[in-house]
């Protein structure tokens, strides 16, 4: 056998000395095999290192593959990778394999990357919805019995499970917070597009703590970013501005680290901030970072949860489960505002 090509189900029966359809049967654990044709298949199997096509199995016996399809964002986001590994962890213990693709939130690729998923006959989808996408061609697969859960954000178009994090009320706490260290001038720097769900329930909850008191939304204050530099330069805007804002609340861990690194480079150390997702090496920045934490393993743990439990024949109503966020006061965010 060539060395520079894997080796097929017929390496190891000739090998042996048995017909493909006796490997077969050792493998699959599928029809009469004395015990001893069994061993030395088995040894076989072990000593030229091959590995089943479980897909094609799958395929032709019409049960499905015993991998989970995940459907995320961003594979660089550490955020999505922590709610990653929750999920493996989860499932792992099922015997089931994580497999992941990354849309970069194109509802044309997260398509392509589900119809795929669908194609090896994944026995679950968690799928991070990108806006924009529409799930209405997935209800004939929902409707057979797959499991598919929404995660950090609902779908469109198909009633199943959703697991999210309280943005609205963590991101009210946020900028509450803000206004109790006397505040009144608050900037808000959310990522793109705009109607990404969670920039939408993140701005909605930053109006609402306004609302709450008794202070105008002046919407000069409020900037988007896609990414670090953007956030950067979104920063230095609002502290530009004829009546600057005193305090700034960060949408998520990317335009965090755009505003840290704004203030750093202008030397400006009296804006205090509070941002939404924590950010690595939060503790050591100068002032540490005040945020409102999400918890990435329990949404994880979550949507793997919700999704065995219907493998298992939950076929209870779709439901949509809260995980809740925490404020950690670190120094950033009680930073006071300058008196008059």
């Amino acid at each position: 056998m060539a060395a520079s090509r894997r080796p097929t189900l017929a390496d190891v029966a000739r090998e042996v000395g048995v017909s493909a359809k006796t490997v077969s049967r050792v493998l699959n654990e599928d029809g009469p095999v004395s015990a001893q044709t069994r061993e030395h298949v088995l040894a076989a199997v072990a000593k030229l290192g091959f590995q089943p096509n479980l897909m094609a199995r799958n395929m032709r016996v019409g049960g499905p593959d015993t991998t989970i399809g995940l459907v995320i964002p961003d594979l660089a986001n550490p955020f999505f990778g922590a709610v990653a590994r929750a999920i493996e962890d989860t499932v792992r213990e099922r015997g089931l394999t994580l497999l992941m693709g990354s849309s970069a939130d194109d509802p044309d690729r997260e398509r392509a990357l589900t119809d795929k998923f669908l194609a090896r006959r994944v026995s679950i989808l968690i799928v991070v919805p990108s806006v924009g996408a529409d799930h209405s061609h997935l209800t004939s697969h929902r409707t057979a019995g797959l499991p598919i859960v929404f995660l950090d954000r609902p779908g469109v178009g198909l009633p199943t499970d959703s697991i999210v994090s309280s943005n609205r009320a963590g991101a009210q706490e946020g900028v509450a917070h803000l206004i109790a260290h006397g505040h009144r001038r608050i900037g808000f720097v959310g990522d793109l597009p705009v109607k990404l769900y969670t920039r939408r329930e993140r701005l909605a909850g930053y109006r609402a703590a306004l609302r709450a008191a008794d202070l105008p939304h002046d919407r000069s204050l409020v900037a988007n970013a896609h990414d670090q530099p953007g956030a950067e330069a979104a920063t230095a805007q609002l502290l530009e501005l004829a009546d600057p804002p005193t305090a700034l609340f960060a949408g998520n861990n990317i335009m965090a680290l755009g505003i840290v690194a704004e203030l750093a480079r202008s030397k400006r150390k009296d804006v205090a901030v509070v941002a939404f997702d924590d950010v690595s090496l939060a503790e050591a920045l100068e002032p540490a970072l005040t945020v409102i934490a999400q918890d990435p393993e329990e949404l994880g743990r979550n949507a793997a949860a919700t999704a065995l439990a219907r493998l298992d024949g939950d076929c209870s109503r779709a439901r949509t489960i809260t995980v809740p966020t925490q404020l950690i006061v670190r120094g950033s965010g009680e930073q006071p505002a300058p008196k008059l």
